[in-house]
C-alpha cells in the first residue's frame, strides 16, 4: 500500500509539471467570465501585440461617439494598462501557486578523491542519490494548498475587474456632471454679464446708485471665479476619467462625453433584495472564506512538519581502487533537542483563529456596509427627485410669473436677471444632487459585488509553504 501511495504521488507530481499555463489560462477565463457576468464587459488579457492592436481598435469605435458609462467601463477593460498589469500579476501569482505544489529535485552529489603513495595512485569515488521523504508524504496538502492559493488568485482577479469598474463608473459620473455644470455656470456668467453692464450704463446717465452698481459688479467678479473654479474642475474629472480607462494622448482627445446624465430609475430595490443578493457574492467574504481554508490546512501541515522537519533518503555508491564497489542507503532525519516545534504549532494555532475570526468580522462589515450604501443610494435619490420635481419646477414659475410681471412694467430688469440667475443655481443644485446619487448608486454596486474596505483580509500568496518544506 505504501509503494502505491508513493507511485500515486510520483504520477501526480509529474502531471503538475506541465499545468501551470494551463492554470494561467483557467484563471484568466474566469476573470473574464466574471467580468461578463457581472459587468457586462469583456476582461482579456494582453499576451500579444495583437491582443493590443484589437483593444486599440476596439477603443477607436467606442470613441466615434459620446461615451456612454457602460461604455467607459468596456473600454477600460480592454484597454488599462493598469489593468493590464493586474492581470499579469495575477497569472504570476498562479504560476507561483502551481510551483508549490511541485516536489523539490534529487539532489545528486558526486565526490572523487584521490590519494598516492610511491607510484601507486588509489582513487576513491562516492555517488549519493538524495530525495525528500517528508515532501512525498506531504504532497496532498500541497496540491491542495496550492489549489486553495489558485482560487484566491481568481479571487483577486476578479476584485480587480470589480474596483475598476467601480472607479471608472465613478469618474465618469463626476466629468459627466460637472460638464453639464460648466455649462449652466457660464449661463450664470452670461447673466452678470449682462447685469453689470446695464448697471454701469444706468449709473453713468444717474439712475442707479454708487452701491446698486457695486451689487452688480461683484456678483459679475463673483461668476467669474466661479466659472474659471467650474472650467478647471471640468478639466480635472475629465482627466481623472482618462486615467482611469488608461487612454493615451492620442485617444484621449477623441474623448467625447455625453451632455447630461442619465435619467433616475423609476424605482429602486428594496434593503432586503440588496442585503440577500450581496451577501451571497461579496467578493471580500469569499476571500475571507478562501483564507480560512488556506490557513486550514497549513496549520495541519505545520502540526505534522513541527514534530519531524526534515527526512531525506539517498542511495549511495562507492568505489575504491583495488577494492569492491560499496553499495547502502542513508537516512538522515532532525533529532528535535533544542527546537521541538512548539512554538510553531502555536504560530499556527494563532493564525487559524485570526483566520476565522476575520470570516465573521468581514460578514459582519459586508452586511453592515450593504445596508449603508443602501441608504445613502436611498437618501440621494429622494434628494434629486426632491430637487427635480419641487424646487426647479417652482424657480421656473417664479421666472414665469416674474416674466408676466415684467412685461407689464411691474419688476424691473435687475429683479428678472436675480431671480433668472437664482433659477440657475438651483438647476446647478439639481445636477449636482443627481451627480451625488449616481455615485451613491456606484458605490452600491462595488459593494454588492464586494469591494473590501480597507484592512479586510489578504491572502499570501507569495510563500504558500513554510521554509522547512523547501529542505
Amino acid at each position: 500500500m505504501k509503494k502505491l501511495n508513493i507511485s500515486l504521488a510520483l504520477i501526480t507530481m509529474l502531471a503538475l509539471g506541465g499545468c501551470a499555463a494551463t492554470a494561467v489560462e483557467h484563471n484568466a477565463k474566469f476573470v473574464n467570465d466574471y467580468a461578463l457576468e457581472n459587468i457586462g464587459a469583456n476582461a482579456k488579457w494582453h499576451k500579444n501585440s495583437r491582443d493590443r492592436i484589437a483593444a486599440r481598435e476596439f477603443a477607436e469605435q467606442l470613441l466615434a461617439s459620446p461615451l456612454q458609462r457602460d461604455d467607459a467601463i468596456k473600454l477600460a477593460l480592454a484597454l488599462s494598462p493598469t489593468f493590464q498589469a493586474m492581470l499579469s500579476d495575477a497569472a504570476a501569482m498562479s504560476a507561483a501557486a502551481t510551483q508549490s505544489a511541485r516536489l523539490s529535485n534529487p539532489i545528486f552529489t558526486f565526490d572523487r578523491l584521490t590519494s598516492r603513495e610511491g607510484a601507486a595512485v588509489d582513487i576513491d569515488i562516492g555517488r549519493m542519490l538524495s530525495v525528500s521523504i517528508l515532501e512525498l508524504i506531504y504532497l496532498p496538502a500541497r496540491i491542495k494548498i496550492a489549489e486553495t492559493l489558485q482560487t484566491a488568485a481568481r479571487l483577486r482577479g476578479a476584485l480587480s475587474v470589480v474596483e475598476l469598474a467601480d472607479n471608472v463608473r465613478q469618474a465618469w459620473v463626476r466629468a459627466v456632471a460637472q460638464q453639464q455644470s460648466l455649462a449652466y455656470a457660464e449661463q450664470v456668467m452670461d447673466a452678470a454679464e449682462a447685469s453689470a453692464e446695464l448697471a454701469k450704463r444706468m449709473y453713468k446717465v444717474g439712475n442707479f446708485s454708487k452701491l446698486q452698481r457695486a451689487r452688480q459688479q461683484v456678483f459679475y467678479a463673483e461668476a467669474a471665479a466661479q466659472l474659471s473654479r467650474a472650467t478647471q474642475s471640468a478639466l480635472s474629472t475629465r482627466e481623472a476619467l482618462i486615467r482611469a480607462i488608461g487612454l493615451d494622448t492620442s485617444l484621449a482627445e477623441k474623448l467625447l462625453l455625453p451632455p447630461r446624465l442619465p435619467d433616475l430609475p423609476a424605482q429602486l430595490k428594496s434593503q432586503a433584495a440588496i442585503v440577500e443578493a450581496g451577501l451571497k457574492q461579496r467578493l471580500d467574504v469569499q476571500m475571507a472564506a478562501t483564507e480560512l481554508a488556506l490557513v486550514a490546512t497549513k496549520y495541519g501541515y505545520a502540526k505534522a512538519e513541527s514534530y519531524v522537519g526534515a527526512l531525506h533518503l539517498a542511495a549511495i555508491r562507492n568505489s575504491e581502487t583495488g577494492d569492491p564497489a560499496q553499495s547502502g542507503v542513508k537516512l538522515e532525519f532532525a533529532i528535535p533537542v533544542f527546537d521541538v516545534g512548539d512554538a510553531k504549532r502555536g504560530q499556527a494555532h494563532a493564525e487559524y483563529f485570526a483566520a476565522m475570526q476575520r470570516v465573521f468580522a468581514t460578514s459582519i462589515n459586508a452586511d453592515s456596509n450593504l445596508r449603508e450604501q443602501f441608504a445613502a443610494q436611498r437618501v440621494a435619490y429622494e434628494l434629486s427627485q426632491h430637487y427635480r420635481h419641487e424646487i426647479v419646477p417652482l424657480r421656473k414659475a417664479i421666472i414665469d410669473e416674474m416674466l408676466l410681471k415684467y412685461n407689464g412694467m411691474l419688476v424691473g430688469v435687475f429683479d428678472l436677471l436675480a431671480d433668472t440667475r437664482a433659477q440657475i443655481g438651483s438647476v446647478i443644485l439639481a445636477i449636482n444632487a443627481e451627480r451625488d446619487f449616481w455615485l451613491a448608486d456606484a458605490a452600491l454596486q462595488a459593494s454588492l459585488l464586494g469591494k473590501p474596505a480597507a484592512g479586510a483580509s489578504s491572502l499570501n500568496t507569495n510563500a504558500p509553504m513554510s521554509e522547512a518544506a523547501a529542505h
